[in-house]
């Protein structure tokens, strides 16, 4: 056998991606809540001369098509292209795995199942029967430890061997007494007796419906000779399921009088009882310790303000360890811009273009690398937090409050992530049931303040506000979230489709965070950060100093002749009712659609302060606006005005990539409709109170 194609393929949390990794090498993304892996990730191996294509398909509980990553996977391993199965299987939460495990032993394609985090069985005191799994289930089952790299060769070999081979039949042996499965109600009943042909499957249901299933599979063989595994298809008919009626019309006038789904689950899960009665000794000798954290955690009443609270710790590192990291940053940059300066000005380089490099390029890339430290700290604790199993709690905890604004609780982790950068926060959206819960978290997410924003913050609340400034720039955060949530609600009493089913999350282990997955996860979203400061802002720095140095008249030296203060004053009548009727601000404004921080720069440079995040450069900015009538009122209406305009380039290129040009446009013009009625209705009420 030359090549091998082998899906990987389990529930959300239970170790695949780490698997798919230990094989293929790739640093993929490790997360620790459900349904992060939304594309198909293939990679290849060698094992014994030959060459094994692996393929990573998204974490999902069931291969029933509700969601996205359902019909994805479901639709990849229906396809020819793949010869065997890895289902991997969480060992601590065999209950919960062995559904999935269940439907696709009924696909009829070779199935190895990858026993995992069996570590966490041994520290509960539990033990799994080997010999008796296997057997009750009619597929191999190997032990393997993803984080350990222990059972990887052992797995591979079982795969390689069993490629080609169907295992929806059980391998009994003629003295073995076939094993049953009824639903509770018909246990009890002695008449009950099931046709020695369905013997050899491995989940047999009650009489009534493998009646049905016969009569199904019987009308699908005439309509469709070619269909391989009849059975699978004709218990999703049973079920109802859209797809395949689609694909596969037929007459069931007569059969599908109910809907079986729900008794074929139930009797599914009876079977599953079943196997864990028979296999796991010792199941409830040792209580969880992750049992007695979620007493606390995921409480009814203190989940909500415990989550608050580990989220005020998060912030409060990320402000003051990265503050503190920040200074030697602000420092360095300022003596590299000097030394700059200095070299070219030594070797007679026209002042135009000391000007482009020095207050161009290095003033807008450094005033976004000086928020690096930041950055890196909250994505720090982020991760901490996501890879150790709490972040699912959150979700689960949020569920009741989101479940009242039409979103499901688990829409509330990408907006959580865009207190740090809305870019991945709308990439974390594709984790989302269905569409409409998509889009609409994609809408309220640039909402929540990312720390682009916070330099606007810090500087006009430190300006305007002495000693309560820490007070109004947090105020930011929280009316963002409000407002989010009020979008939220807005939409969906507009748009009733799909409205949000309930929450199916798993919760799963707290484990101590993997040192290495943290360290892929931070260098990634740095990475990202990195890559934004050297393309998009780097290129928004030389148009913002292009249109500050040149007008219609050429070459410039007084700015209010520049291209970017003609722009400016034709729209300041359209801002004066908000409290920002002023050139140099509307200017910084639009600069700020670039990257929210180019704000603060490019203010620097239109009232020619140097070092403005210095408490001498914000003294003099409050001087030059106070005396152009700019209130305490104004810098309120402003901080709103950057907290609920336009998102930047980069978020506008990712709702684009993760939507269509109508929803890109739609979320444009209402953020900007919004920023401007929100802070003029601020300023006018404020101005006539205060």
């Amino acid at each position: 056998m030359a090549e091998l194609n082998i899906a990987f393929i389990g529930n959300p949390n239970c170790g695949k991606t780490t698997l798919f990794n230990a094989y293929t090498g790739a640093n993929l993304k490790v997360a620790n809540w459900p349904g992060v892996t939304v594309e198909k990730i293939e990679g290849r191996m060698k094992y014994h001369g030959h060459t094994f294509n692996l393929v990573d398909l998204p974490g999902l509980y069931s291969l029933t098509s509700y969601t996205m990553e359902e019909t994805l996977a479901r639709d990849y391993i229906l396809s020819d292209s793949v010869d065997v199965i890895i289902d991997v299987a969480d060992a601590s939460s065999l209950e919960r795995n062995l559904y999935l495990t269940l439907q696709l032993i009924e696909l009829g394609k070779p199935v190895v199942l990858a026993l995992n985090m069996m570590d966490i069985v041994e520290e509960r005191g539990m033990e799994i029967d080997m010999h008796r799994l296997p057997e009750m289930l009619g597929i191999p089952v190997i032990p393997v430890s993803a984080r350990k790299r222990t059972g990887l060769d052992i797995l591979m070999h079982a795969a390689e061997h069993h490629a080609g081979r169907p295992h929806d039949i059980t391998e009994h042996h003629h003295h073995e007494m076939p094993r049953f499965e009824f639903s509770d109600d018909e246990k009890t009943d002695v008449n009950v007796k099931l046709s020695s042909k369905h013997h050899r499957y491995v989940t047999v249901y009650s009489d009534a419906i493998e009646e049905k299933i016969d009569l199904i599979v019987a009308m699908l063989k005439q309509k469709y000779p070619d269909l391989k595994n009849l059975r699978w298809y004709a218990i999703k008919i049973l079920e109802n399921d859209e797809n395949i009626l689609k694909q596969y019309p037929l007459d069931l006038s007569g059969i599908l009088k109910t809907d079986f789904e729900p008794q074929i689950i139930n009797e599914k899960y009876d079977f599953i009882q079943e196997i864990i009665d028979e296999t796991l000794v010792n199941k409830d000798e040792k209580s969880a310790f992750t049992d007695k954290i979620d007493k606390a955690l995921t409480h009814r009443i203190w989940g909500v303000p415990i989550f608050l609270a580990i989220m005020a710790v998060v912030f409060f590192l990320t402000f003051t360890i990265g503050d503190f990291l920040k200074g030697f940053f602000e420092n360095w940059l300022e003596a590299f811009s000097m030394a700059v300066r200095n070299m070219l000005t030594s070797i007679n380089t026209n002042g135009m273009l000391v000007s482009l490099i020095v207050d161009g390029i290095i003033t807008g890339v450094g005033s976004v690398l000086t928020f690096l430290p930041n950055i890196f700290i909250l994505f720090l604790a982020l991760a901490f937090l996501e890879d150790s199993g709490y972040m699912s709690r959150v979700a689960y905890v949020m569920d009741g409050i989101m479940g009242k604004l039409g979103l499901s609780g688990r829409a509330f982790i990408p907006m959580l992530l865009g207190f740090g950068c809305t870019v991945p926060a709308i990439m974390a959206s594709r984790s989302l049931e269905n569409r409409h819960d998509k889009l609409r978290t994609i809408l309220i997410t640039p909402f929540m303040s990312c720390s682009a924003r916070l330099p606007i913050y810090v500087m006009f609340s430190k300006i305007f506000f002495g000693k309560f400034a820490v007070f109004y720039a947090y105020s930011m955060y929280l009316v963002g979230f409000l407002i989010a949530l009020l979008i939220a609600f807005i939409v969906s009493k507009v748009d009733k489709k799909n409205n949000t089913a309930d929450l199916l999350i798993e919760l799963p282990e707290y484990k101590t965070p993997n040192a290495r997955t943290i360290m892929i996860y931070v260098w990634e979203k740095v990475r990202d950060y990195l890559g934004k400061a050297g393309t998009t802002i780097f290129l928004a720095s030389i148009v913002i100093w292009f249109i500050l140095n040149f007008g219609f008249s050429g070459q410039v030296t007084d700015m209010s002749q520049s291209f970017a203060a003609s722009l400016g004053i034709w729209l300041v009548p359209v801002m004066k009712p908000t409290g920002l009727g002023y050139w140099q601000i509307v200017v910084s404004l639009i600069s700020g659609v670039a990257a929210k921080e180019v704000v603060v720069s490019s203010m620097a440079v239109l009232y020619g302060i140097s070092n403005i995040s210095s408490p001498y450069g914000m003294a003099a900015l409050g001087g030059v606006l106070e005396n152009s009538g700019f209130t305490a009122v104004n810098a309120y209406a402003m901080m709103l005005f950057c907290l609920l305009y336009i998102p930047c380039v980069a978020t506008i290129a990712t709702i684009r990539r993760e939507t269509n040009i109508r929803h890109t446009l739609i979320a444009i013009f209402m953020q900007l409709g919004l920023a401007w009625i929100v802070s003029a209705l601020f300023y006018q009420i404020g101005s006539a109170v205060l």
